[in-house]
């Protein structure tokens, strides 16, 4: 084979990949360009706002004096932020397993869920930075307490979507797989599970963004680490620069959390109606 044989039959391959990497970016960029066009108004919008002086800086810092804020205490920011990620991940997943654990329980026993459903929707009710301070006396003022709050903000959603999901089996298809034999257990992993997993998934991108709305807020009443500690900090002694670093990067961590659950969906359901409207959206546009 020729140099020029060997170029010519390398080129295709090349051409390829660049064609598939430029199909990627075309892909994301139509399904994301309108959050970031969003955020781009959202940031001129505060630029302008003060630039101009028409708000003092202790009221909204400009965009300028947040990204100082960011710059400068990017050690203590980071230390801070993984503290309140690990008491968020742990909340959470202490409250994704518990919560389906609850939802099997009570869809199996109507006298369980009698019992349960009344109490944790009382508990849901209940504002849980009226109750976080019980938790500092009871468990001290370690991680465990602001873990707590979390699991408490994100079980509910997780519960109640998980028995919605188990629920929503045709009872013509349990008929079906019990006449052929299957057991309780092998109904549940086999049929219900799989069946509630749109529904269960949904519930956990909202407990994802509650859990860490819990961490910050079990740091609000007790803490001397984590962003919400940081928020108080910097609320005392009007610091709105790093007290806006600090909301950023907490949202960040929401967002990341949702995003990671939604790309977890696209991998276990992409039979649902919904990933198929996804991609139907994308074509269209």
């Amino acid at each position: 084979m020729t140099v020029t044989d060997q170029k010519s039959g390398g080129s295709p391959s090349g051409s390829n990949g660049r064609s598939s990497v430029a199909g990627g970016f075309l892909r994301w960029w139509l399904q994301s360009w309108h959050p970031i066009v969003f955020l781009a108004v959202v940031i001129v919008l505060w630029w302008l706002v003060t630039a101009q002086g028409w708000v003092q800086p202790y009221i909204i810092p400009a965009p300028s004096d947040t990204w100082a804020a960011f710059a400068e205490n990017a050690e203590y920011l980071l230390q801070h932020t993984w503290v309140t990620t690990y008491e968020t991940l742990i909340g959470f997943a202490i409250a994704g397993v518990a919560g389906l654990l609850v939802a099997v329980i009570m869809v199996y026993s109507k006298g369980l869920e009698k019992t349960f459903y009344p109490v944790i929707l009382f508990a849901q009710v209940i504002p849980k930075i009226a109750i976080a301070p019980l938790f500092i006396v009871w468990l001290g003022f370690g991680a465990a307490p602001k873990i707590l709050v979390a699991v408490l903000m994100a079980f509910f959603p997780v519960v109640i979507s998980g028995l919605a999901g188990l629920r929503s089996v045709d009872p013509e298809i349990l008929q079906l797989v019990s006449t052929m034999g299957a057991s309780r257990l092998k109904v549940l992993l086999k049929v219900r599970l799989p069946a509630a997993l749109p529904e269960l998934l949904s519930g956990l991108k909202v407990a994802a963004t509650l859990a860490v709305t819990g961490a910050v807020v079990g740091e609000f009443v007790g803490a001397n680490e984590g962003l919400g500690y940081v928020i108080l900090q910097a609320n005392g002694i009007l610091d709105t620069a790093m007290l806006f670093a600090a909301l950023i990067i907490m949202s960040v961590m929401g967002v990341v959390l949702f995003a990671i659950i939604q790309i977890a969906e696209k991998f276990l359901i992409p039979w649902h109606a919904s990933r198929r409207d996804v991609a139907a959206a994308t074509v269209r546009f």
